[in-house]
C-alpha cells in the first residue's frame, strides 16, 4: 500500500532550531508498513521511504494542523537532544485530498513506556529501572523547562523507548507527543488543563476552579504519577474528574522522598527538575543491571 504525499529529503545535518515550519506538497512515494496507534488529534503509522528508512508518521484531520504544528516546532526547537523525539523532516506536509497534514519522526522500535509497563502485569518494575526511567524523563524536562516549555500531557503512553546505546540496558526513551505543550511565547498563561489526561493532572488544574497557572510543576506531578505507575499504583477515581493513586505495597524510603517531592500539594513545593536530577533516587546505579532485570523476584510481590 502507498500514499501519495510532499516530502523533502531528510535535513537531519540541520542544527538550526528555527527551521521555517513549511507545509508543502509533492508527489514522492511512501509505503505503509503498519499502523502504530491512534490519539485524540490523529493516528500514527510506520512508514518506509525509497531509500528502505523507516518513519513514524503521524497524521491529523487539517482542522487540527495548529497542534501539528506546534508539536512539530517544539521537535526542531530541540533538535539532536537524546531525550527528545526527533522529527525526521524539516516540514508538515499536507495530503494530496488537502483533508490531512502528516509529520514524520523517528520510529520508536521498542514501543512507549506505558507498553513496557503493562508486561508487569500490575506488579512493579525493579528499582534501578524505575530510578534510570525516571532519571530519563528528568533530563528531558529539565531541557523543556529551561527553556520556558512546559509538556502538560505527560504520562507512560508519550513516553517512547528506543534502542540503547548503552551495553546491558534495555533501552533508552524520549519525551514526546507536544500537541498540548506550553511554549514560552504563548501570552494565555492563565488557561486550563483540561484537554490532558485527567489521572496524571495535578489537583489544582482539576475541578470547579481548575483554571490555574501552567508552569513547570504540572510536569513534576505528572512524573510522580509515572513513577507511581512504574511501582505498580493504579488511580483510583475519587469524584467527577478527581484522582488519587494507590499503591498495593510500600515503596523504598529513597523512592517515598523522590515522590514527596514530586507530588507536594502546593504547586510552589514541588521541586524543580534540575534539583531532582541531583537526588539518590535517580542517581544510585547498580552494580548489575541486567542480573537485576533477570532475577526473578522482579515479577513478584515483595
Amino acid at each position: 500500500m502507498t500514499k501519495m504525499v510532499m516530502i523533502k529529503e531528510d535535513d537531519t545535518n540541520n542544527n538550526n532550531s528555527k527551521a521555517p515550519n513549511v507545509v508543502g506538497q509533492s508527489s514522492s512515494v511512501l509505503e505503509f508498513v503498519c499502523f502504530l496507534g491512534r490519539g485524540s488529534f490523529g493516528s500514527v503509522a510506520l512508514i518506509r521511504d525509497s531509500k528502505q528508512r523507516l518513519h513514524a508518521e503521524k497524521s491529523s484531520p487539517i482542522a487540527y494542523m495548529e497542534s501539528l504544528k506546534k508539536e512539530h516546532r517544539i521537535m526542531l526547537r530541540f533538535r539532536n537532544h537524546p531525550r527528545i523525539v526527533q522529527t525526521t523532516n524539516p516540514n508538515l506536509n499536507i495530503g494530496i485530498n488537502l483533508d490531512h497534514c502528516y509529520m514524520y519522526m523517528e520510529f520508536a522500535s521498542k514501543g512507549t513506556l506505558h507498553n513496557f509497563i503493562s508486561h508487569f502485569s500490575g506488579q512493579p518494575m525493579p528499582e534501578v529501572m524505575i530510578g534510570r526511567t525516571a532519571l530519563m524523563i528528568l533530563q528531558g524536562l529539565e531541557a523543556l523547562h529551561s527553556h520556558g516549555y512546559v509538556h502538560c500531557d505527560l504520562k507512560p503512553a508519550n513516553v517512547l523507548l528506543f534502542p540503547s546505546k548503552i551495553v546491558g540496558e534495555p533501552w533508552d526513551l524520549k519525551l514526546a507527543d507536544f500537541g498540548l505543550s506550553k511554549e514560552p511565547s504563548c501570552t494565555n498563561l492563565r488557561s486550563s488543563l483540561s484537554g490532558g489526561t485527567k489521572e496524571y493532572m495535578p489537583p489544582e488544574s482539576l475541578g470547579p476552579n481548575r483554571v490555574k497557572m501552567i508552569g513547570p510543576a504540572v510536569d513534576m506531578w505528572a512524573l510522580g504519577c509515572v513513577v507511581l505507575q512504574m511501582y505498580g499504583g493504579r488511580p483510583v477515581k475519587l469524584g467527577e474528574c478527581c484522582y488519587k493513586w494507590r499503591l498495593p505495597r510500600l515503596v523504598s524510603p529513597l523512592a517515598n522522598d523522590f515522590l514527596r517531592r514530586c507530588m507536594a500539594l502546593q504547586p510552589s513545593r514541588r521541586a524543580t527538575a534540575a534539583d531532582l536530577l541531583k537526588h539518590p533516587f535517580v542517581c544510585t546505579k547498580a552494580t548489575s543491571y541486567a542480573s537485576v532485570l533477570s532475577s526473578s523476584s522482579c515479577h513478584k510481590t515483595q
